[in-house]
């Protein structure tokens, strides 16, 4: 009736679109509390909860792709874009982590101190804020494009589903070629 649970190097191809989708929406859930004076205060809550739903997924996602990652070592060829891909995986999760540890000050400090910060100092810092998570939205895009690359132009999506149906692992020749030709 459902579907088995994948295991947690199986996870990865489901877990990866989150980080992906909820870190750059945030960014236009900031610029509409900017622009809306009187319930901006809710939008921004409400980008730094998508922020912090997309660090947790990118912690998730770094994991599950180091298991993953096990695998994919297996194919020919893929080591230098698998290493690359890692390497910017850690790079955005820790990126990701401290931006929003700094927007949760941004949004949570005046609150916490009871004192509202004038609309002249609060537009100029999600402003300087959104120019530094932007060079983390581009860090993370580069990260997914690394990873489609390791899908698409290495077939590593097809190497995990073809594992978890048949538990098997491809063997490598002495030449590092695979056995079936």
């Amino acid at each position: 009736m459902f579907p088995p649970i994948p295991s947690w190097d199986g996870l990865h191809p489901i877990i990866v679109h989150f980080p992906i989708a909820l870190l750059m929406v945030a960014p236009i859930i900031i610029l509409i509390g900017i622009l809306m004076p009187k319930s901006g205060r809710t939008f921004l809550i409400s980008a730094f909860l998508l922020m912090l739903i997309g660090t947790i997924a990118c912690f998730i996602a770094v994991s599950t792709g180091e298991a993953a990652g096990e695998l994919a070592e297996q194919i020919n060829n893929v080591e230098s874009v698998l290493e690359e891909h890692e390497e910017l995986a850690e790079t955005t999760r820790t990126v990701f982590a401290a931006l929003t540890a700094i927007f949760g000050v941004i949004v949570f400090a005046p609150m916490l101190f009871k004192k509202e910060l004038s609309r002249m100092i609060l537009i100029p810092l999600n402003l300087a804020f959104l120019l530094f998570y932007g060079s983390g939205v581009v860090l993370l895009m580069n990260t997914a494009h690394q990873g489609g690359r390791l899908v698409h132009e290495f077939g590593v999506r097809a190497m995990m589903t073809s594992q978890a149906n048949t538990g098997a692992v491809p063997n490598k020749g002495k030449n590092g070629d695979d056995d079936d030709d």
